[in-house]
Parts: structure tokens; C-alpha cells; sequence
């Protein structure tokens, strides 16, 4: 029996992989600094109820870190959906497949920005370049299903 990398619609899958893996690491970002700023600011967990009135007491960087696992909660949902599509309907070629990479990767380097120095600007760029990489997918798929 092959292995998911062995085969071609298993190689779109990777990718799904690659971005859980890295949402669990900023899952434990969140965890190793929300964690000791609460317990430094002497903050109730039950102070969290209400998210706004927490984020005025937490340390900006810390907040950053918490809104970046919140951003690979919601664009990125698209990009699931897209890989199992993919993956399920023939189109996991090797320029979607790479455009699923590099996707992974800008979203990384999106996290990376917001929970170090958190320029928008360059934050910006990469959102809109790793969006792109969707629109081209989603693009090639529609030309592929319906003319191809």
C-alpha cells in the first residue's frame, strides 16, 4: 500500500499537515507567554470571560501571539477545504500542490512578523501573497472542471 507521500492526491495532503503542525506551535506560543503574563499581572483566568477587557491588561506582544492563533483560524479554513478538494478531485497537479506550499509557507512567515515585530505593512504583503496562491488554485481548478 503506498504512502501518503507516495502518492500525488497524498501530496496535497502534506501541506494540510504542514499547517496544522504549525498552529499547534503557535498554539503552545500562546500558551508558554498568555500564561506567565496572566500569572505576572495577577490575572483570574475568569477575567478571560471577556476578551476585550483581557486585552487591555496582557502585554501587546502577547496579545499579537493570541490574535495570530486566532488568523490561522480563519482564512486558512479555505485553504483546507481547497487541499481536501483537491486531493479528492484530481486537480492536486504539481503547480497546485506547490501553490498549496507556498501558501503554508507565507502563512508562517505571516505568524512570524505578527508575533515578533508585528509590522502591518509586511504582514499585509504576505496575507495577500499567500491569499493569491489560493486565488490561483481556485482559478486553475474552475478552468480545469468546467473547460478543461
Amino acid at each position: 500500500m503506498p504512502t501518503v507521500m507516495e502518492s500525488l492526491n497524498g501530496a496535497a495532503l502534506l501541506p494540510v499537515l504542514a499547517m496544522i503542525t504549525w498552529t499547534l506551535i503557535v498554539w503552545f506560543w500562546v500558551l508558554l507567554t498568555r500564561i506567565p503574563a496572566m500569572q505576572k499581572a495577577k490575572i483570574h483566568p475568569q477575567q478571560g470571560q471577556d476578551t476585550r477587557h483581557l486585552r487591555s491588561l496582557l502585554p501587546e506582544k502577547t496579545v499579537w501571539i493570541s490574535d495570530n492563533y486566532n488568523h490561522l483560524h480563519e482564512q486558512p479554513t479555505l485553504f483546507y477545504a481547497l487541499a481536501f478538494f483537491l486531493s479528492l478531485g484530481g486537480g492536486h497537479d504539481t503547480i497546485n500542490v506547490a501553490l498549496l506550499w507556498g501558501y503554508v509557507i507565507l502563512r508562517v512567515v505571516h505568524s512570524i512578523i505578527q508575533n515578533t515585530t508585528n509590522i502591518v505593512a509586511f504582514r499585509f504583503y504576505a496575507f495577500v501573497a499567500s491569499s493569491l496562491c489560493l486565488v490561483v488554485i481556485v482559478v486553475r481548478e474552475l478552468i480545469r472542471v468546467f473547460f478543461g
